[in-house]
């Protein structure tokens, strides 16, 4: 049986890329490629209120069992205010597919090569998140593409939560 396309309404052509619907095109945001990209470029992560259902799914990640992460009473008899967050999953929340840093250039990351990071504030449940990435650094080398990203995480507070960096290497098309 061969597929049927139906023709796409009239005043919608630009949200579906044209005549009949393609899946192909349906892009979050335009293409880029790295040539596009520049020094300065910032892509911001929505930001994050963690809960205990976030610990919770780290947890199961992870396997990290300590009291401290996962256990409220443990945590405010060792003087905590509530429960605190896995420093792994604060990194986590740099993802670059959590941005449009991957949508933009989705055909051409070839992948990710390092990651380094400190941390800051300790993070604990109810404490809000603003995670974001911004290009520092772009060098072809060896045919490919390298991106070097700074990596921040601020909390409600205006504290720097996390810093470091995240390297890419991309395709050059």
């Amino acid at each position: 049986m061969a597929e049927q396309t139906q023709q796409i309404p009239e005043g919608t052509k630009n949200v579906f890329g044209g005549d009949h619907f393609d899946p192909a095109k349906w892009l979050i945001v335009p293409a880029k490629t790295f040539d596009d990209l520049k020094v300065g470029d910032v892509f911001r992560c929505p930001s994050r209120t963690l809960t205990d259902a976030h610990t919770s799914e780290f947890q199961a990640v992870s396997a990290d069992t300590h009291p401290r992460h996962y256990n409220a009473f443990y945590a405010q008899a060792h003087n905590m205010p509530t429960m605190l967050i896995q420093p792994f999953q604060l990194l986590a929340m740099t993802a670059p597919g959590a941005s449009l840093f991957t949508h933009y250039v989705g055909e051409s990351i070839a992948g990710l090569k390092g990651v380094s990071c400190q941390f800051g504030q300790d993070t604990y449940v109810g404490d809000t998140m603003y995670p974001a990435l911004e290009i520092q650094e772009l060098k072809k080398e060896g045919g490919k593409g390298h991106v070097l990203m700074a990596i921040v995480i601020y909390n409600q507070k205006g504290q720097l939560v996390l810093s470091g960096h995240q390297q890419f290497e991309l395709k050059l098309l």
